[in-house]
């Protein structure tokens, strides 16, 4: 069961990201960070584990280094340490995205094996919401990502296949296949377009 420890942390998450919205919406942030949440619990997560999903933006998005030390006087060294896990950024503005996602990956398996599952479950939700989105936009969406189509799509494909080497379980397969979902989709949406276009070009041109 939770204990009050993890009402504080919830307060503590939403008082923390109350000026932000999810991103290309004015949806409040915390609807992410309960779902991310409720993904670890779902997944027999901890409580620290938990408040962990909470908190595992706020260092990134809402404060830094000085945001990390304040978890871990309020919450523990261990909540703290799962969220170092899950920041990849400490500064605003924060460095060049592809330089951050590489590091990410390439240091993913040194991260304590208690934030992967909720890396795991962070990852699952945003991809869960990328392709209901992309199924409504189209390639319209890209625009709210700096890594644009293939960026986004390259970075998802190895975290998930990163994250299932590290930890094969049930949220690490739903992630893996989330995100070949919406590989196959893109592709598919992308071919018909190029074949639309191809036909197009060669329809002849009436002169003015």
């Amino acid at each position: 069961m939770l204990s009050d420890r993890f009402n504080v942390a919830l307060g503590y998450a939403e008082l923390a990201h109350r000026t932000q919205t999810r991103k290309g919406s004015d949806i409040p942030y915390v609807s992410h960070l309960l779902g991310v949440c409720a993904l670890v619990l779902e997944h027999a997560g901890d409580e620290d584990q938990a408040i962990a999903a909470l908190l595992h933006d706020a260092v990134e998005d809402q404060g830094g280094v000085p945001r990390l030390r304040e978890i871990a006087r309020l919450f523990g060294a261990r909540v703290a340490r799962i969220v170092e896990c899950c920041t990849d950024a400490y500064l605003q503005p924060k460095p060049p995205w592809e330089e951050r996602k590489k590091l990410y990956l390439a240091t993913l398996k040194d991260h304590d094996p208690d934030s992967w599952l909720v890396a795991s479950a962070d990852k699952l939700y945003n991809a869960r919401s990328v392709l209901i989105d992309y199924r409504t936009l189209g390639e319209e969406l890209w625009e709210r990502f700096n890594g644009g189509r293939d960026g986004t799509l390259w970075y998802y494909r190895e975290v998930a296949d990163e994250l299932l080497r590290l930890m094969p379980s049930d949220i690490t397969r739903n992630l893996d296949t989330i995100i070949t979902e919406l590989e196959t989709l893109t592709a598919l949406d992308n071919l018909e377009r190029e074949m639309r276009e191809g036909v197009d070009s060669t329809q002849p041109r009436l002169s003015r």
